[in-house]
């Protein structure tokens, strides 16, 4: 079987073709999309592998007319324009797979030899999305690319997606993407934040109530599942949903319908459901606070979103967007000096990315000159870290630990202090096995609790004092 491959990289060109040829294909290489229609023209292909930018024009703009004649030849697209908009660009033309460079070459090889035992083309039926400026994720680092792939996979379907990631990491942002790329971005974008609705209202708006069903429900009220008709519907912070509205909300999830508070009618729903948290699900099903069945319900396609501290590479391109924003706002504006980028990527960034934006319009107001350097900066930093009760290093006092575990984990009335004792425990007993070799006669003592009270919690948080133990 052979496989056009179309790269103007000499170098990446013999990695590929060294790569699908110990696979067992018989690979034809070319530099161009002239030289990549000639030999189309006059060869049959299991696959084409190309490459975006190329000297004579854009590789996937091309690929339309390639399409309409090999209809059935998968498509594997590879990329160092790493932005969202070149994933969704690739998933438009019905590719295969996309690969942002640099990428892992043995998974190339695999996806060529899954692509082309593939009895169909993913996408054969993909519309066409307009893609323009405004594309609301910005990155293009390894784990924002790989957030990018997720979200093109559930462009062309209905799917429920699960986001998962920490506050100010841009969940929000992530299921707009969703809904402004995908085939409902003509009908409403219906934001909910669960957490922020008082527990005796919630259901009242998700699901609408009748006039007369409760004291002051004075007229009918359309609840948000019927608003967002024909679109999307974003529910956030779905882990603080109390309990009797997980119930009723698995019970729409499964019959794809409501009923509003003091009404007998069962409406027909037409939203896709978008959920997103910041806490770790699993241990809230384990204490009774969130319904395994609707984790499962919901959880059907997950998007993790990878905290700021761990895509240091995109801090830069995200303060300058950020500075452009608020330029556009009316704010001075600012820019910065390489320095005063490096600076700003040292940052631990606690608050991820809504941190970093609220420092970054901080910094343009406040910022005496038009062009900012480290040395500029870093006043206003020790400043906001200070507020934070940190120190620039990222030092951190308990008092101020508690505080925003507090904001972060956002624990349910009547188990704050059961879930702070739950999350303290863990990482204390560690710490004094740790010192202790794992004897938990000395840990207890340390502790200053009864052997018997230490062996039972340690049972009870799945800590095992052997890996504490000293070997040799």
């Amino acid at each position: 079987m052979k496989v056009l491959l179309v790269e103007d990289d000499p170098s990446i060109a013999i990695v590929i073709t060294a790569a699908l040829e110990a696979e067992g294909f018989r690979v034809s290489p070319c530099d161009s999309i002239a030289e990549r229609d000639r030999l189309l023209a006059g060869e049959s292909f299991a696959a084409l592998v190309t490459d975006v930018v190329l000297p004579d024009g854009d590789g996937i703009e091309t690929l339309g007319r390639v399409r309409e004649q090999f209809p059935a030849m998968p498509v594997i697209i590879l990329s160092a324009q790493n932005t969202l908009d070149t994933a969704v660009r690739a998933s438009d033309t019905g590719a295969f797979e996309y690969f942002p460079k640099p990428f892992d070459i043995d998974e190339l090889a695999r996806t060529v030899r899954q692509a082309v035992g593939a009895s169909s083309v993913a996408g054969d039926d993909v519309g066409d999305v307009p893609i323009g400026q405004g594309l609301p994720l910005v990155g293009r680092s390894a784990p924002m690319q790989a957030v990018y792939r997720m979200i093109t996979r559930v462009l062309r379907n209905d799917l429920t997606v699960l986001i998962l990631g920490e506050s100010g990491t841009g969940k929000e942002l992530v299921a707009e993407a969703i809904h402004q790329l995908g085939g409902r971005r003509d009908g409403p974008f219906v934001a909910v934040n669960t957490a922020a609705i008082p527990a005796e209202l919630i259901e009242s708006e998700l699901f609408g109530h009748e006039k007369g069903a409760f004291t002051g429900a004075v007229a009918r009220h359309v609840g948000k599942f019927e608003q967002a008709a024909g679109g999307t519907l974003f529910l956030d912070e779905i882990g603080d949903m109390p309990m009797q509205a997980q119930t009723r909300l698995l019970r729409a999830l499964q019959s794809g319908s409501i009923r509003r508070v003091g009404g007998r009618e069962e409406i027909r729903f037409d939203a896709r459901i978008i959920a997103a948290t910041n806490k770790f699900l699993e241990p809230l099903i384990a204490a009774g606070q969130f319904r395994e069945d609707l984790y499962y319900r919901l959880n059907v396609v997950p998007i993790n979103l990878p905290p700021l501290r761990e895509r240091p590479d995109d801090v830069e391109a995200l303060a300058r967007h950020f500075l452009q924003l608020a330029a556009s706002e009316g704010l001075p504006r600012r820019q910065l000096t390489p320095d005063a980028a490096e600076l700003l990527r040292r940052q631990p960034w606690r608050g991820n990315v809504r941190e970093l934006r609220n420092f970054i319009y901080r910094m343009a107001l406040l910022a005496r000159e038009d062009i900012v350097d480290a040395a500029a900066l870093q006043p206003m930093l020790e400043q906001a870290h200070k507020a934070q009760g940190e120190t620039i290093e990222g030092g951190t006092s308990l008092e101020v630990a508690v505080a925003r575990w507090l904001v972060e984990a956002r624990p349910p009335a009547g188990a704050v202090y059961d879930s702070a004792l739950a999350a303290f425990e863990r990482p204390l007993f560690a710490e004094v096995l740790r010192e202790t070799a794992g004897n938990q006669l000395r840990a207890a003592q340390h502790l200053g609790i009864n052997r018997n009270t230490l062996r039972k919690r340690l049972s009870e948080l799945a800590i095992d004092p052997e890996e504490f133990a000293r070997r040799g």
